[in-house]
């Protein structure tokens, strides 16, 4: 049988079509635009996912025995909020999760409501990105749209909902909205409240490898699949991602150096860090996990390179890089704003510490090396709480660099693990819809069967000392400027 990953990203949305063993048969990607209607605004039209997605479909199963695919299932881009009237038509462009629009109603949620009781009710604080401040700056800003909300949805539930007819989500993409009781996964009485929502505006959960429905007949005949094909949940793309490169079950962590940058560490048990730096969700192998995240990862690179260098010769900028450890040039990575650890989405990136002899290389590797940094932050947080991690999995875009990859086993003095097929959240979602059709009695089963580590990146002990040193500087620029903004 077939099994197909929707991996519904900022840019693009990525189709991977999967068989029973996890042999990757093929992958299509089809762009769709972004706009930006404001500074820090923005939005995305959810028929360009729709329509993208139906287009990418028939294309990845061209050539294909269609009666084999058995179900279909989703990563998907986190926190954007998708809003439907009485008749289940859009209402508005859907606010994305690197929109900043909301700080005056993210203050209002952390420090009026207090972030005591937002943790209490939820295992979260408010940051800028998530989908309930979305909601609270509607009602102020928007007051006529807000009135017509009949259902509030998440990104990749509105491509399920498309498909099967059903208003669903999952309990890893419902931890990021702030309107979800994280550790009991069911929606928060007082958060719904807060927010002037009511429970029949918000979907059905369900665990990220369950059934929703099958696909609408209209939808079947269209694509030329059978009407048995099964709709399952899927899940937020961080923990998609994560099923895809197996980390899955107790302690363990993975880095995705995708648009932006998380660190990914799995458990059984629910928890939360004292400072919540750290998101603390649902995971899509149906127990919890712990999240870094920063706005900005791969994104700050392709920012370099195309709109301010000028070139699409990535390999080739970074072959000049040989210095690891001693540039003396920093970059904050702060190009969105920043979530975790900071939690401000007014700073912004800047370069600090060039001089007549820096070069261009040094500034390439600046970037490169404040991503680390960026994404050290969030484990330095992690190994507060007690939690020991020796090695990590890397996916995303970034992952891609042999550079990049050694930079960050030495930034973060551990192992970190290249695996087989690093196809992100969409070979997760194809792995959660062979779960969810039966090819496979559990997550874990098939994260164990399916992913292999081919290759290990290892810490280089003079590196590391020299990136200790490195990172202590960087951890002083931040407070050092942040008033600025």
């Amino acid at each position: 049988m077939y099994y197909i990953g929707v991996d519904l990203g900022t840019s693009a949305v990525k189709l991977l079509l999967m068989s029973g063993d996890g042999k990757i048969e093929n992958i299509v990607s089809k762009e769709y635009p972004i706009s930006f209607p404001k500074p820090g605004w923005s939005e995305q039209e959810p028929s360009d996912w729709w329509n993208k997605t139906v287009e990418g479909i028939k294309e990845l199963t061209d050539g294909f025995d269609k009666s084999q695919v058995a179900g279909i299932s989703f990563g998907g881009q986190m926190h954007g909020l998708v809003v439907l009237d009485k008749d289940d038509k859009v209402i508005r462009p859907a606010i994305l999760w690197n929109d900043g629009r909301t700080s005056k109603e993210t203050d209002y949620l952390n420090n009026v409501i207090g972030k005591s009781k937002l943790s209490q009710y939820t295992a979260n604080i408010a940051f800028a990105g998530f989908t309930a401040p979305k909601i609270l700056w509607m009602k102020e800003n928007e007051p006529d749209n807000f009135a017509r909300i009949a259902k509030i949805m998440l990104p990749k539930d509105y491509i399920a909902y498309r498909l099967s007819g059903v208003h669903c989500t999952d309990v890893s993409d419902a931890s990021g909205m702030l309107l979800f009781d994280v550790k009991n996964k069911k929606w928060s009485e007082e958060m719904m409240e807060i927010c002037s929502v009511k429970r029949e505006q918000l979907a059905d959960i369900y665990e990220s490898f369950q059934v929703v429905g099958n696909i609408l007949p209209d939808i079947a005949k269209e694509l030329g699949f059978k009407e048995t094909v099964k709709i399952i949940a899927g899940a937020g793309d961080n923990a998609a991602a994560a099923i895809g490169t197996g980390t899955v079950g107790e302690g363990h962590c993975n880095v995705s150096l995708g648009t932006s940058g998380t660190v990914f560490i799995s458990s059984k048990n629910f928890c939360v860090d004292d400072k919540n730096a750290l998101h603390a969700f649902a995971h899509a192998d149906g127990n919890y996990h712990l999240m870094g995240c920063m706005l900005s990862a791969a994104s700050c690179n392709k920012w370099w390179m195309d709109d301010i260098i000028g070139s699409n010769d990535y390999s080739g900028e970074q072959k000049g890089i040989e210095k690891l450890g001693e540039n003396h040039v920093f970059f904050l990575p702060y190009l969105m704003g920043e979530r975790s650890p900071h939690n401000d989405p007014f700073v912004r990136a800047m370069f600090i510490g060039m001089s007549m002899d820096t070069t261009r290389a040094d500034m390439t590797q600046a970037v490169l090396e404040g991503v680390a940094f960026g994404i050290r932050d969030s484990l330095e947080v992690a190994k507060a709480q007690g939690i020991k991690i020796d090695s990590t999995k890397i996916c995303g875009g970034g992952a891609k660099s042999p550079l990049w990859r050694r930079i960050m086993a030495n930034v973060l003095g551990i192992d970190v693990e290249i695996i087989e097929s690093e196809e992100g959240p969409g070979y997760g979602g194809a792995i959660l819809a062979a779960v969810g059709c039966g090819e496979y009695a559990s997550v874990e089963e098939a994260a164990e069967k399916l992913v292999k580590v081919v290759d290990v990146v290892k810490p280089e002990k003079e590196l590391v000392d020299k990136y200790n040193e490195r990172y202590s500087q960087f951890k002083k620029l931040y407070p050092s400027v942040k008033d600025l903004y």
